[in-house]
């Protein structure tokens, strides 16, 4: 009834609030896709024995796929892990302080140690990685294709581990919880 007496003014949300909500968003739906190759890896892995042991043929490329699957699997449930909050930490101390408090510890670590580190692994593995890709490098016993794609998945973890810290750096503290 209000709101009929006085007209509500929205105001759009700023271009850097939308960017990272929609960064946001895309890194979410990214990692809970690579989260699902959990299950190829499982069968694959399952698949070797009886692939060795009953047709005496294809478990080496099984076992082949099953690296490259799981080389992404690893990639992504680092910033998986990060977001969920559920990576290992020493937040013994910290855990007792207030959530801004809290916050800003955790911009201080994004800033000293998740931003340089992924930019160093990205500058270090650029090289190897775009060459692997550039020739479809394979794997060495087996000759199978697809070993490039466990070089890619390094760049692939570093990138995503730079844009979940800047996220976490742009991001407002949540104020909902409180000091347990």
């Amino acid at each position: 009834m209000i709101a009929t007496l006085y007209r509500v003014r929205r105001v759009p949300p700023s271009r850097r609030v939308t960017l990272i909500k929609v960064l946001d968003h895309a890194i979410n739906r990214l990692v809970t896709l690579f989260g699902l190759l959990a299950l190829p890896v499982m069968a694959l892995l399952f698949l070797q024995w009886p692939l060795r042991d009953l047709f005496q043929a294809g478990s080496r490329e099984a076992n082949d796929i099953g690296q490259w699957v799981f080389a992404l699997y690893v990639a992504s449930s680092i910033t998986l892990a990060s977001r969920k909050n559920t990576h290992l930490k020493s937040d013994l101390v910290a855990r007792h302080f207030a959530p801004a408090f809290q916050h800003r510890l955790h911009q201080l670590g994004v800033i000293v140690s998740v931003i340089p580190w992924a930019c160093f692994v990205l500058w270090a593995a650029w090289p190897l990685v775009t060459q692997s890709v550039s020739h479809w490098e394979r794997f060495a016993d087996t000759g199978t294709p697809g070993y490039f794609i466990i070089k890619g998945a390094l760049v692939i973890m570093a990138l995503l581990m730079l844009v979940q810290g800047l996220l976490d750096l742009f991001k407002t503290p949540d104020k909902t919880q409180g000091p347990e």
